[in-house]
């Protein structure tokens, strides 16, 4: 990725990197509804909601730079060197990010190489999936008889990743309710580490996919069947994943929402 050195007076513009939150356009911040509608370029994700792309200022340019599982509209380098651009002839450059930008969204990344280019960057905080799908799920995170802690955690890590690969023993034995990221994919793979790791295969999971949304709908079973139970029923990316007893608070809580049940 090119650098710009020594050219602080052409940058004119500011970047914000905004979380669009998870799909309904009720939970987008007021701050970043009101950057939407000022700004002059509005660089997005693939899972940010028509709603929300229809506060976008309509005179401001607009590019996609969405990326799914297999098709990546804008290479991330080619995404940030493009905020970078942006923001030499830009005013106020927004980056919307689905659900939070920095949980698992990449804007450490993107607002690093901000920082280094010398262009003026902001996060405005959005509300991330894994609280806001689960909690329209009727599955509560935390509750005083089921669990006191809870962690986040990515289903599928990047490519030629220079850490280790995620702990899946330390995160079955060390939290009592676990959210997944991303995991749609990898999810045979994912069972089988924590029920190798200590978890019973009578563990009640969910699946929240199009989280926040209309069309939103639960897959809700147990670890040892419910890998067959998403070949059988077809159930797709973009979901969460929620593991541990709260899951069990669905049945009480929500009853509403197209669902099925394992």
């Amino acid at each position: 990725m090119k650098r710009i050195e020594d050219e602080g007076s052409k940058l004119k513009g500011k970047v914000y990197l905004v979380g669009a939150g998870p799909g309904d356009p009720g939970l987008m911040t007021l701050k970043g509804k009101g950057l939407l509608e000022c700004a002059d370029v509005v660089i997005y994700d693939a899972l940010v909601s028509p709603a929300i792309l229809g506060m976008i200022n309509p005179a401001a340019e607009q590019i996609n730079a969405g990326k799914r599982m297999g098709r990546h509209s804008v290479l991330q380098d080619e995404t940030t060197q493009l905020l970078i651009d942006k923001a030499q002839s830009h005013t106020i450059v927004v980056r919307l990010k689905g659900g939070d930008p920095f949980i698992f969204g990449r804007g450490g990344e993107e607002m690093e190489e901000l920082v280094k280019a010398g262009v003026a960057v902001e996060v405005v905080p959005g509300i991330t999936s894994g609280i806001a799908a689960t909690a329209y799920a009727g599955i509560p995170l935390t509750h005083r008889l089921y669990s006191s802690s809870v962690t986040f955690v990515t289903g599928h890590e990047a490519a030629g990743k220079y850490k280790p690969a995620i702990n899946w023993q330390a995160i079955a034995q060390g939290s009592e309710t676990i959210v997944i990221y991303m995991g749609i994919h990898n999810l045979p793979y994912i069972v089988e580490q924590l029920t190798t790791a200590s978890l019973s295969l009578e563990t009640p999971i969910a699946l929240v996919r199009w989280g926040t949304r209309p069309e939103q709908e639960e897959l809700i079973g147990k670890l040892g069947t419910i890998v067959e139970s998403v070949e059988r029923t077809g159930f797709r990316a973009p979901a969460i994943a929620v593991i541990g007893s709260v899951v069990n608070m669905h049945a009480i809580l929500c009853g509403c929402r197209p669902v099925y049940h394992i």
